[in-house]
């Protein structure tokens, strides 16, 4: 699926440099930084859910000395 973004003058020239080096596509590149930082971004929004739902009370948490004495970790 074709996209476009808007990129900085520094980001697009260290961008391009890239594949001049490496023989690589840009599209290669493009899509290598997007899969690999997707799930990071996905877990930083889960995280930021679950810590509304800590503030909230609708879930606890457990202390680490807690957590390395119980079953969980065993």
């Amino acid at each position: 699926m074709p996209t476009s973004i808007r990129l900085s003058y520094e980001v697009e020239r260290r961008l391009d440099s890239l594949p001049a080096k490496t023989g690589r596509s840009k599209a290669h590149y493009l899509r290598e930084f997007i899969e690999r930082s997707l799930e990071d971004v996905e877990d930083c929004h889960l995280a930021a859910e679950v810590l509304v739902r800590i503030r909230s009370g609708e879930e606890g948490i457990l202390k680490a000395e807690d957590f390395w004495n119980s079953d969980v970790y065993r």
